[in-house]
């Protein structure tokens, strides 16, 4: 089933469970999708859609943030609701153990021996995670890795 239709699907299922959350995530990841489809004038393939809900992750952890640091509790709890519902059109996200495992195979592919490296070791590493991993959370590795 293609990105679309499962955001079909659920859009169906949260308007008959009346599930205002989730019908309003679902209509905006949607929307994205729909803009970012205009934008290329083209259809968008697996990895661009990857990118656009990727993108709608973030923009809630970006909003998340903010309101943790404003003392918005009751803004944080609906931001990390909507975070549980966009993380299921996710990939599965790699857990440390994996995420190091990966680092240091593509520090050894590279020959990468200090921090000087690190440039040419995030661009050989980001395209094998992409979309599994926090980049922030990949580039502190990295640089424990790499120190």
């Amino acid at each position: 089933m293609s990105l679309n239709e499962q955001l079909t699907a659920d859009l169906k299922a949260a308007m008959k469970a009346k599930d205002k959350t989730k019908l309003s995530v679902v209509r905006m990841i949607k929307a994205s999708l729909t803009n970012a489809k205009i934008k290329k004038a083209a259809d968008l393939t697996d990895e661009e859609e990857l990118q656009v809900v990727t993108t709608e992750m973030k923009q809630r952890k970006d909003s998340l943030a903010e309101f943790e640091k404003a003392g918005r509790e009751d803004l944080s709890a609906e931001v990390k609701a909507e975070m549980a519902i966009v993380q299921n059109y996710l990939p599965a996200q790699l857990t440390d153990e994996e995420l190091s495992a990966i680092i240091q195979e593509t520090i050894d592919e590279n020959g990468a021996t200090s921090m000087k490296d690190m440039g040419n070791v995030m661009s050989k590493l980001m395209p094998k995670i992409k979309g599994r991993a926090d980049g922030g959370q990949v580039n502190q590795l990295v640089k424990k890795l790499l120190s």
